[in-house]
């Protein structure tokens, strides 16, 4: 191949390597235009990794900022300082953790972060024995502040517990002096029982569905939610203890085991007498003794009477009523007072004896004593005069 040859080839290639010529019509540029992009292009290379390192510290910075901030944030988070002002009621839930607990706070404007109360948390171990229910608490406390108040039951607004064996008349005007609702609304509302959720079985009646518990009720809540609520419970603890199911296995409907439950309640000294006092009023309805199915408890006639004292005199034994077991045979027409779950368990099942009789012959040191003797329970009797002085 000639040196023309190699030349021309060596133009046609240079040509071929040429940008497009723009729209418009514009010339190209030529040789000494390569020449510098050429030059223009080294410059962009040796500017390349000073713009690559210069992006690269500001990343690195920037990171490093928004990383120490974080880090900051988790060691030092931020908290109010003080005791706080104003009033807020906050609503701890059953089963809270100390996250959701320090969640309902922020959201309620008391604490100024959920990291600061958890930190704390994790410090005071007082922290896991906060109660479920409402509390009176103020906005913008400092989380050491909010813990105190959490731990102290002056800040629990309306708490109540309800003992076990006290009648709707007894629980009312208790319900009343907790939660500031008038006693009138409550008696109103235990009026009107169909409102309440009742099961069918208690046939319209309040008494012995008042569930012995502790309460949290709303603060603003109405005597109506405050009474269903405690029906509610019973309806849950009777579903726990299978109620209806053993109920009907022991050929007896639900209502009748809450009225035995009742009876057990307040004829028991201790919670161990339960069961037995149980078998003996089975035993006693179960009789093939007409006379024996008088139960003659002194609970039910002070029920009738609307008394309270645990010894009947010989005048009340013979008070006319259907709850008067002295007079009545069985059961009465239901529940004497609101009984808790050891009673309605010792109801169900009942304790293995031939028992017929029981006396408490020391009602001060609640003891009783059982026999299925005649003459035993004479003499149990006769103690029990001798101490209480009622013959």
């Amino acid at each position: 191949m000639s040196d023309a040859d190699l030349d021309f080839l060596r133009q046609l290639s240079e040509r071929q390597q040429q940008r497009p010529e723009p729209p418009g019509g514009a010339p190209r540029a030529g040789r000494g235009g390569r020449g510098r992009r050429r030059k223009k292009s080294r410059k962009g290379r040796r500017l390349a990794p000073f713009i690559a390192l210069a992006f690269l510290l500001v990343v690195v910075c920037g990171g490093g900022y928004v990383g120490l901030t974080t880090i900051n944030g988790m060691l030092n988070p931020p908290d109010y300082k003080g005791e706080g002002s104003g009033s807020v009621t906050v609503w701890i839930h059953e089963g809270d953790s100390v996250a959701l607990m320090a969640n309902r706070l922020k959201d309620a404007g008391v604490v100024k972060s959920v990291d600061a109360f958890i930190k704390l948390a994790t410090k005071d171990t007082r922290a896991t024995s906060i109660q479920p229910g409402y509390y009176h608490l103020r906005r913008q406390m400092s989380v050491k502040s909010a813990l105190d108040l959490l731990l102290s039951d002056a800040s629990r607004a309306g708490r109540l517990t309800i003992p076990e064996g006290k009648r709707v008349v007894q629980i009312l005007p208790l319900l009343a002096s907790k939660t500031h609702i008038p006693l009138k609304d409550f008696q109103k509302a235990a009026k009107h029982p169909e409102k309440l959720g009742l099961p069918s079985y208690a046939k319209g009646r309040l008494e012995g569905y008042l569930y012995p518990f502790t309460y949290d009720p709303d603060p603003k809540a109405t005597a109506t939610q405050v009474l269903r609520s405690m029906v509610d419970q019973f309806k849950k603890v009777a579903a726990n203890v299978d109620l209806e199911a053993k109920a009907r296995d022991l050929g007896m409907s639900p209502g009748d085991v809450v009225t035995i439950a009742s009876l057990v309640q307040a004829e028991s000294g201790r919670a161990e007498d339960m069961p037995k006092v149980a078998r003996v009023i089975d035993n006693r309805i179960h009789s093939s003794q007409p006379w024996m199915r008088k139960l003659q408890f002194d609970s039910t006639v002070m029920y009738a009477l609307g008394k309270y004292n645990t010894v009947a005199t010989l005048a009340e034994t013979k008070t006319q009523s259907p709850y008067n077991t002295y007079v009545v045979s069985g059961l009465p027409p239901g529940p004497i007072d609101n009984p808790g779950e050891v009673a309605l368990k010792a109801a169900l099942e009942p304790a293995k004896g031939d028992w017929l009789y029981f006396v408490a012959p020391d009602p001060k040191n609640k003891i009783t004593k059982f026999t299925s003797s005649y003459p035993e329970f004479q003499k149990l009797k006769q103690e029990l005069a001798r101490n209480t002085g009622h013959g």
